[in-house]
């Protein structure tokens, strides 16, 4: 990776880096698909769930000692109502998934394998925590014709697929967020990504 290191953290561990993870959320997400308006008091409120999750993970990337890319991931029974209640609605077992936050990279350090790296990461934190069947996230959803898009914007969906993770059409969620050009929060929804957790 050059000249960027690569941290593993759990839990409360994370608080000498909570406020640039958010910064770097805040960043990263302003850019099409999420569009998203952030502020720090949204994200402390967020991030507060995985750092009192003594079973939750935090891969960071730093380089020089600033974080230019976060991926996180929790024991989804951990996490809130709203993303579990697509899985009881399918009858699958809460504790039986482990859900992947987000992954969000600048882009002068994407192409490096930084991607696949925290994907890898939080999947082998789930295999050691045990008693887990699937690792899942949940994806923003535009339409190909949201005159938003960008005319070069390229989605990680073959990305996605390729690591062996598929779009479940019938698990979508609803959260909430402030996006840009917006003076209030609107629902938003997202679909989630399954794949199988196999013991490597």
């Amino acid at each position: 990776m050059g000249d960027v290191q690569v941290r593993v953290l759990c839990g409360a561990d994370i608080a000498p880096y909570r406020d640039a993870v958010a910064a770097l959320r805040i960043k990263v997400f302003r850019d099409f698909p999420y569009l998203y308006d952030g502020d720090l008091d949204f994200e402390a409120k967020y991030l507060r769930v995985y750092a009192e999750s003594s079973r939750s993970v935090f891969v960071l990337a730093l380089a020089q000692g600033r974080v230019i890319g976060a991926s996180t991931g929790i024991p989804l029974n951990d996490d809130a109502d709203a993303f579990q209640q697509p899985f009881r609605a399918r009858g699958m077992a809460v504790d039986s998934v482990f859900y992947f936050g987000e992954s969000v990279l600048l882009p002068d350090y994407r192409g490096r394998g930084l991607g696949h790296l925290f994907f890898d990461a939080r999947e082998a934190h789930a295999r050691a925590l045990g008693g887990f069947d699937w690792t899942a996230f949940a994806a923003v959803d535009r339409t190909p014709d949201d005159a938003r898009r960008p005319e070069n914007y390229r989605g990680n969906e073959s990305f996605w697929q390729k690591r062996g993770y598929l779009r479940q059409p019938d698990m979508p969620m609803r959260l909430a967020w402030k996006e840009l050009g917006n003076q209030t929060e609107s629902a938003q929804t997202l679909t989630f990504w399954l794949r199988r957790l196999e013991n490597v």
